[in-house]
Protein backbone atom coordinates (compact mmCIF):
# COMPACT_ATOMS: atom_id res chain seq x y z
CA UNK A 1 0.00 0.00 0.00
CA UNK A 2 1.45 3.67 -1.09
CA UNK A 3 2.51 5.95 1.94
CA UNK A 4 -0.23 8.87 1.57
CA UNK A 5 0.44 12.35 1.17
CA UNK A 6 4.32 12.36 1.31
CA UNK A 7 7.38 13.38 -0.54
CA UNK A 8 10.45 11.25 -0.58
CA UNK A 9 14.19 12.76 -1.19
CA UNK A 10 16.86 10.45 -2.56
CA UNK A 11 20.21 11.07 -4.07
CA UNK A 12 22.07 8.59 -6.39
CA UNK A 13 25.31 7.94 -4.93
CA UNK A 14 28.98 9.10 -6.73
CA UNK A 15 26.31 10.79 -9.31
CA UNK A 16 25.14 14.53 -9.36
CA UNK A 17 21.90 13.75 -10.14
CA UNK A 18 18.99 13.93 -7.39
CA UNK A 19 15.56 12.49 -6.87
CA UNK A 20 12.10 12.97 -5.14
CA UNK A 21 8.80 11.06 -5.52
CA UNK A 22 5.50 12.40 -4.87
CA UNK A 23 2.30 11.08 -3.28
CA UNK A 24 -1.10 13.45 -3.03
CA UNK A 25 -4.07 11.84 -1.80
CA UNK A 26 -5.94 13.24 0.83
CA UNK A 27 -4.36 17.00 -0.08
CA UNK A 28 -5.70 16.37 -3.60
CA UNK A 29 -9.11 14.88 -2.29
CA UNK A 30 -9.15 18.19 -0.40
CA UNK A 31 -8.81 20.10 -3.59
CA UNK A 32 -11.58 18.35 -5.45
CA UNK A 33 -14.05 18.39 -2.91
CA UNK A 34 -13.64 22.18 -2.87
CA UNK A 35 -15.00 22.10 -6.84
CA UNK A 36 -16.26 20.03 -9.57
CA UNK A 37 -13.30 20.18 -12.13
CA UNK A 38 -13.92 18.31 -15.52
CA UNK A 39 -11.66 15.36 -15.56
CA UNK A 40 -9.36 16.75 -18.41
CA UNK A 41 -9.08 20.12 -16.18
CA UNK A 42 -8.77 17.74 -13.22
CA UNK A 43 -5.99 16.16 -14.70
CA UNK A 44 -3.89 18.87 -15.62
CA UNK A 45 -4.34 20.71 -12.10
CA UNK A 46 -3.24 17.24 -10.18
CA UNK A 47 -0.21 17.14 -12.34
CA UNK A 48 0.48 20.88 -11.82
CA UNK A 49 -0.04 20.33 -7.63
CA UNK A 50 2.34 17.01 -8.08
CA UNK A 51 5.26 19.29 -9.99
CA UNK A 52 4.78 22.28 -7.12
CA UNK A 53 5.68 20.34 -4.42
CA UNK A 54 8.43 18.70 -6.36
CA UNK A 55 9.81 21.83 -7.06
CA UNK A 56 9.31 23.33 -3.57
CA UNK A 57 11.15 20.84 -2.00
CA UNK A 58 14.67 21.61 -3.93
CA UNK A 59 14.33 24.70 -2.99
CA UNK A 60 15.56 26.61 0.60
CA UNK A 61 13.02 29.14 1.66
CA UNK A 62 10.32 30.13 4.29
CA UNK A 63 8.08 31.69 2.06
CA UNK A 64 5.90 30.05 -0.48
CA UNK A 65 5.72 28.85 -4.10
CA UNK A 66 3.26 29.64 -6.55
CA UNK A 67 2.71 28.40 -9.50
CA UNK A 68 0.35 29.74 -12.44
CA UNK A 69 -1.01 28.44 -16.18
CA UNK A 70 -2.42 31.69 -17.68
CA UNK A 71 -4.26 30.55 -20.51
CA UNK A 72 -6.21 31.91 -23.76
CA UNK A 73 -8.53 28.85 -24.23
CA UNK A 74 -11.35 27.39 -22.59
CA UNK A 75 -9.05 27.11 -18.71
CA UNK A 76 -8.19 30.84 -18.06
CA UNK A 77 -5.94 30.03 -15.04
CA UNK A 78 -4.90 27.56 -12.81
CA UNK A 79 -2.84 28.19 -9.57
CA UNK A 80 -1.01 25.90 -7.38
CA UNK A 81 0.64 27.19 -3.93
CA UNK A 82 3.18 25.36 -1.75
CA UNK A 83 4.40 26.21 1.46
CA UNK A 84 8.16 25.63 2.48
CA UNK A 85 6.21 23.55 5.31
CA UNK A 86 4.77 21.71 1.99
CA UNK A 87 0.87 22.77 3.09
CA UNK A 88 -0.84 23.24 -0.42
CA UNK A 89 -3.64 24.59 -1.89
CA UNK A 90 -5.02 24.93 -5.72
CA UNK A 91 -7.55 26.27 -7.98
CA UNK A 92 -8.40 27.06 -11.50
CA UNK A 93 -11.04 29.04 -13.79
CA UNK A 94 -12.30 27.80 -16.80
CA UNK A 95 -15.21 28.54 -19.17
CA UNK A 96 -17.27 26.83 -21.19
CA UNK A 97 -17.67 23.03 -21.70
CA UNK A 98 -14.24 20.70 -22.05
CA UNK A 99 -13.55 17.54 -23.86
CA UNK A 100 -13.07 14.50 -21.68
CA UNK A 101 -8.73 14.28 -22.69
CA UNK A 102 -8.95 17.43 -23.90
CA UNK A 103 -5.15 18.43 -24.59
CA UNK A 104 -2.70 21.23 -22.38
CA UNK A 105 -2.84 22.86 -25.73
CA UNK A 106 -6.51 22.93 -26.13
CA UNK A 107 -7.25 23.57 -22.82
CA UNK A 108 -5.43 26.64 -22.57
CA UNK A 109 -4.56 27.58 -25.80
CA UNK A 110 -1.92 30.16 -26.43
CA UNK A 111 -0.67 31.02 -23.05
CA UNK A 112 2.22 31.40 -20.65
CA UNK A 113 3.62 30.06 -16.98
CA UNK A 114 4.55 31.65 -14.11
CA UNK A 115 6.80 30.79 -11.14
CA UNK A 116 6.74 33.34 -8.16
CA UNK A 117 8.87 32.54 -4.88
CA UNK A 118 7.55 34.70 -2.19
CA UNK A 119 9.94 34.65 0.54
CA UNK A 120 7.52 36.68 2.99
CA UNK A 121 8.71 38.53 6.01
CA UNK A 122 9.12 41.44 3.92
CA UNK A 123 11.95 39.96 1.23
CA UNK A 124 11.99 40.44 -2.20
CA UNK A 125 9.80 38.38 -4.67
CA UNK A 126 11.13 36.18 -7.26
CA UNK A 127 9.39 35.65 -10.89
CA UNK A 128 10.24 33.68 -13.91
CA UNK A 129 7.59 33.98 -16.88
CA UNK A 130 7.65 31.75 -19.84
CA UNK A 131 5.68 30.98 -22.59
CA UNK A 132 4.20 27.52 -22.47
CA UNK A 133 6.31 25.39 -24.59
CA UNK A 134 5.41 21.38 -24.78
CA UNK A 135 2.41 19.24 -24.88
CA UNK A 136 1.81 18.19 -21.06
CA UNK A 137 2.57 19.82 -17.83
CA UNK A 138 5.73 18.04 -17.63
CA UNK A 139 7.59 19.45 -20.19
CA UNK A 140 6.35 22.65 -19.96
CA UNK A 141 8.25 22.61 -16.66
CA UNK A 142 11.50 20.77 -18.35
CA UNK A 143 11.33 24.16 -20.74
CA UNK A 144 11.55 26.56 -17.51
CA UNK A 145 14.28 25.01 -15.47
CA UNK A 146 16.26 24.36 -18.45
CA UNK A 147 15.60 28.15 -19.80
CA UNK A 148 15.24 30.18 -16.83
CA UNK A 149 17.49 27.80 -14.33
CA UNK A 150 19.97 26.11 -16.84
CA UNK A 151 19.22 23.52 -14.67
CA UNK A 152 18.61 19.80 -16.74
CA UNK A 153 15.72 18.12 -15.19
CA UNK A 154 12.94 15.59 -15.98
CA UNK A 155 9.73 15.15 -14.16
CA UNK A 156 7.40 12.25 -14.86
CA UNK A 157 3.40 13.17 -13.82
CA UNK A 158 -0.11 11.50 -13.24
CA UNK A 159 -3.47 12.26 -11.63
CA UNK A 160 -6.58 10.92 -11.61
CA UNK A 161 -9.36 11.46 -9.78
CA UNK A 162 -8.23 9.38 -6.01
CA UNK A 163 -5.03 10.97 -6.25
CA UNK A 164 -1.87 12.85 -7.90
CA UNK A 165 1.93 11.79 -8.19
CA UNK A 166 5.03 12.69 -9.85
CA UNK A 167 8.51 11.76 -9.81
CA UNK A 168 11.37 14.48 -10.29
CA UNK A 169 14.94 13.98 -11.33
CA UNK A 170 17.66 16.90 -11.52
CA UNK A 171 21.71 17.18 -12.27
CA UNK A 172 22.87 19.13 -9.32
CA UNK A 173 24.56 22.67 -10.60
CA UNK A 174 27.72 22.63 -8.01
CA UNK A 175 27.84 18.54 -7.45
CA UNK A 176 31.19 16.50 -8.58
CA UNK A 177 29.85 13.74 -11.19
CA UNK A 178 32.11 10.99 -10.40
CA UNK A 179 29.79 8.68 -12.72
CA UNK A 180 29.79 10.43 -16.56
CA UNK A 181 27.26 8.54 -17.52
CA UNK A 182 25.02 8.41 -14.95
CA UNK A 183 22.10 11.56 -15.71
CA UNK A 184 21.74 9.78 -19.16
CA UNK A 185 21.14 6.78 -17.74
CA UNK A 186 18.75 7.50 -14.87
CA UNK A 187 16.78 9.44 -17.11
CA UNK A 188 16.26 6.55 -19.35
CA UNK A 189 15.05 4.25 -16.49
CA UNK A 190 13.17 6.91 -14.95
CA UNK A 191 11.26 7.38 -18.49
CA UNK A 192 10.13 3.49 -18.27
CA UNK A 193 7.61 4.32 -15.44
CA UNK A 194 3.94 4.41 -16.27
CA UNK A 195 1.23 6.33 -15.18
CA UNK A 196 -0.33 3.79 -13.30
CA UNK A 197 2.71 3.00 -11.53
CA UNK A 198 3.03 6.57 -10.59
CA UNK A 199 -0.40 6.56 -9.08
CA UNK A 200 -0.48 3.09 -7.35
CA UNK A 201 2.98 2.20 -6.20
CA UNK A 202 4.72 3.52 -3.03
CA UNK A 203 7.35 6.18 -3.36
CA UNK A 204 9.44 3.41 -2.37
CA UNK A 205 8.66 0.86 -4.46
CA UNK A 206 9.06 3.17 -7.47
CA UNK A 207 12.56 3.77 -6.81
CA UNK A 208 12.98 0.20 -6.12
CA UNK A 209 11.48 -0.56 -9.50
CA UNK A 210 13.66 1.98 -11.50
CA UNK A 211 16.56 2.37 -9.87
CA UNK A 212 17.36 -1.47 -8.50
CA UNK A 213 20.93 -1.50 -9.50
CA UNK A 214 21.87 2.15 -8.52
CA UNK A 215 23.61 2.56 -5.30
CA UNK A 216 20.90 5.05 -4.35
CA UNK A 217 20.74 7.26 -0.65
CA UNK A 218 17.04 7.44 0.74
CA UNK A 219 16.30 10.44 2.98
CA UNK A 220 13.29 10.45 5.15
CA UNK A 221 10.18 11.09 3.87
CA UNK A 222 8.40 14.60 4.56
CA UNK A 223 4.50 14.83 5.12
CA UNK A 224 2.03 17.52 3.01
CA UNK A 225 -1.02 18.72 3.56
CA UNK A 226 -4.13 20.92 2.51
CA UNK A 227 -3.88 24.32 3.65
CA UNK A 228 -5.67 27.64 3.28
CA UNK A 229 -3.77 30.79 4.61
CA UNK A 230 -6.83 33.09 3.82
CA UNK A 231 -8.51 35.01 6.78
CA UNK A 232 -10.40 37.68 8.08
CA UNK A 233 -7.43 39.97 8.58
CA UNK A 234 -6.07 39.36 5.04
CA UNK A 235 -9.70 40.86 3.51
CA UNK A 236 -9.50 43.29 5.62
CA UNK A 237 -5.64 43.95 5.01
CA UNK A 238 -7.13 44.43 1.09
CA UNK A 239 -10.02 46.71 2.51
CA UNK A 240 -7.37 48.97 3.95
CA UNK A 241 -5.05 49.05 0.51
CA UNK A 242 -8.91 49.87 -1.64
CA UNK A 243 -9.07 52.57 1.10
CA UNK A 244 -11.46 54.10 3.29
CA UNK A 245 -13.53 55.94 0.66
CA UNK A 246 -13.70 53.19 -1.79
CA UNK A 247 -14.96 51.08 1.25
CA UNK A 248 -17.64 53.31 2.06
CA UNK A 249 -18.88 53.88 -1.54
CA UNK A 250 -19.54 49.56 -1.98
CA UNK A 251 -21.10 49.86 1.67
CA UNK A 252 -23.38 52.16 0.11
CA UNK A 253 -24.35 49.83 -2.63
CA UNK A 254 -25.33 47.17 -0.47
CA UNK A 255 -24.60 47.40 2.88
CA UNK A 256 -22.40 44.80 2.99
CA UNK A 257 -18.91 43.80 1.20
CA UNK A 258 -18.66 40.00 0.94
CA UNK A 259 -15.39 38.36 -0.15
CA UNK A 260 -15.01 34.27 -0.97
CA UNK A 261 -11.52 32.29 -1.30
CA UNK A 262 -11.31 30.57 -4.30
CA UNK A 263 -9.28 28.05 -2.77
CA UNK A 264 -11.07 27.00 -0.03
CA UNK A 265 -14.89 28.58 -0.41
CA UNK A 266 -14.26 30.25 2.79
CA UNK A 267 -17.20 33.57 2.91
CA UNK A 268 -16.16 36.71 4.52
CA UNK A 269 -18.84 39.52 5.31
CA UNK A 270 -17.51 42.65 6.24
CA UNK A 271 -20.50 45.73 7.37
CA UNK A 272 -20.53 49.58 8.10
CA UNK A 273 -19.44 48.51 11.62
CA UNK A 274 -16.55 46.40 10.65
CA UNK A 275 -15.35 48.43 8.16
CA UNK A 276 -15.05 51.45 10.41
CA UNK A 277 -13.37 49.29 12.68
CA UNK A 278 -10.83 48.24 10.34
CA UNK A 279 -9.77 51.96 9.38
CA UNK A 280 -9.65 53.22 13.12
CA UNK A 281 -6.45 54.40 14.41
CA UNK A 282 -6.64 51.57 16.56
CA UNK A 283 -8.08 48.69 14.89
CA UNK A 284 -10.22 45.99 16.73
CA UNK A 285 -10.79 42.70 15.50
CA UNK A 286 -13.76 42.67 13.56
CA UNK A 287 -15.98 40.41 14.24
CA UNK A 288 -16.59 36.37 13.50
CA UNK A 289 -16.70 34.80 9.78
CA UNK A 290 -20.14 34.51 8.72
CA UNK A 291 -21.12 31.40 6.35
Amino acid sequence: MKQRDSLQRFMFEHAAVRGEAVHLDATWQAVLDRCDYPPALRSLLGELMAAAALLAATLKFSGSLIMQIQGGGPVKLLVVECGADLTMRAMSHWQGGIADGASLRELVGEGRFVITIDPKQGKQTYQGIVDLEGGSVAEVLEHYMRRSEQLDTRLWLAADESGAAGMLLQKMPDGEDGDADAWNRVTHLGATITRRELLDLSARDIIRRLFHEEDIRLFDSTPLHFGCNCSRERVANTLRMLGQNDVRSLLAETGYIEADCEFCNRHYVFDAVDAEQIFAANPVAAGQTRH
